[in-house]
């Protein structure tokens, strides 16, 4: 037999799948197999629950373990980082059938993975509003710049998914607050400028310049994109916004 598919049939049987192998038969009656099975996916619920902390307050504790335990089953670990696990969460739960009531979940899902993923990124040196009034202001229009490794950015156009998750992240939440959400799209900004994750919100506009500065158009050209998503942007305080959050990098190797 093949380690490859020694291991596929184990993982199989580990996550309930049914495998028709007499080996795995044989391993699957082992009363400590239960046990061991067990202890995976328990492994994965916790890890899950680790990642979406916002997802699990918004619904209960039981009734978010069993929507992952489904999806564990379904999309076992890869790797042994579990730290990482769970990045189609987010995209599970847009097709789960018990959450068709709540419409903004996977929206509020995405920004947890999108805190993961922030919190694991690279490190690399921002740009600040000291680089930008150093620039050159004939040469200015063109430079490039790029999201840093670690920004982090979204809008959803029909549930307020930032102030949800802003609300319960930042134990704000109450009945009270979140009857006086205004129930209209919003967009977030997640960055890591030192070593602890911070957020923000991002109007449409800003979503635009980065989405167009992650393409690799200049500042120019992003700008540009930015106030055709919305002419009334005030792009001067976006872009010190960004600038303060430490979103933005150079592509200028002579930054530092």
């Amino acid at each position: 037999m093949q380690l490859s598919a020694f291991q596929d049939g184990f993982s199989a049987a580990l996550l309930g799948q049914a495998v028709h192998a007499p080996w795995l038969t044989a391993l699957e009656s082992q009363p400590g197999f239960a046990v061991y099975r067990n202890t995976v996916l328990k492994g994965c619920i916790d890890a899950l629950q680790a990642s979406y902390p916002t997802v699990c307050q918004l619904v209960g504790t039981d009734w978010f373990r069993a929507a992952a335990a489904v999806h564990a089953r379904a999309r076992p670990p890869r790797n042994g980082l579990l730290v990482d696990y769970g990045d189609g969460f987010a995209a599970f739960l847009e097709r789960f059938e018990p959450a068709a009531d709540l419409p903004y979940l996977s929206a509020v899902a995405h920004l947890d993975r999108c805190w993961t993923e922030c919190h694991l990124a690279a490190d690399a040196p921002s740009v600040g509003r000291d680089w930008l009034a150093q620039q050159p202001p004939d040469t200015l229009a063109l430079v490039q710049l790029r999201p840093h490794p670690a920004a982090r950015w979204a809008w959803c156009d029909a549930h307020p998914a930032y102030a949800l998750w802003q609300s319960h992240r930042e134990g704000l939440a109450t009945p009270t607050s979140l009857d006086t959400l205004e129930w209209a799209g919003d967009g977030a900004l997640l960055t890591r400028p030192q070593a602890q994750v911070t957020w923000r919100p991002l109007p449409r506009a800003g979503v635009a310049f980065v989405d167009a500065c992650a393409r690799g158009l200049t500042l120019e050209a992003a700008a540009t994109r930015a106030l055709e998503t919305d002419p009334s942007a005030d792009f001067a305080a976006l872009m010190g916004s960004l600038l303060d959050a430490g979103a933005l990098i150079s592509t200028d190797s002579r930054t530092g």
